[in-house]
């Protein structure tokens, strides 16, 4: 008889998945991108014209029921998501947010994010963020 999947497992499993699809979808992402606000998103992901997407991972009903900050996100991209796995009851994410299910092979997008632009300041902020994780996290052996 096999262990239960830990939670950790599932949220790894998740990230790697979102990460595919974004990949499939042309956008380079990166992991557990700390933010200026104190928040880190999950994964963010960058466009080949530079627009910015978060997409915030939720394991569990228990992960998403104690998360209240994800509005915190939306200042520091144009479209957001909640990424989630395929038995997460998506009738509890807002509309007003992207929806994503994924597991560690791949997913798939049910719902667009409303497209919210970023002001020229704060996208080149997040896009330098960006580019400087990603080139020290390349750099790391």
């Amino acid at each position: 008889m096999s262990e239960p999947i830990s939670r950790p497992e599932i949220t790894a499993a998740l990230a790697r998945g979102v990460s595919r699809l974004l990949a499939q979808h042309g956008l380079a992402s990166i992991l557990e991108v700390p933010l200026a606000n104190g928040r880190r998103a999950d994964v963010m992901g960058l466009t080949e014209r530079g627009e910015i997407w978060i997409v915030e991972t939720k394991s569990c009903l228990e992960d998403f029921a104690v998360d209240s900050k994800w509005p915190d996100y939306i200042d520091y991209c144009d479209r957001f998501f909640f990424g989630v796995t395929e038995d997460f009851p998506r009738e509890l994410i807002p509309e007003e947010c992207g929806l994503i299910v994924a597991d560690g092979f791949g997913g798939a997008i049910l719902r667009d994010s409303p497209v919210r632009q970023l002001a020229g300041a704060r996208r080149k902020a997040v896009t330098l963020l960006f580019a400087r994780l990603a080139a020290q996290r390349a750099a790391e052996f």
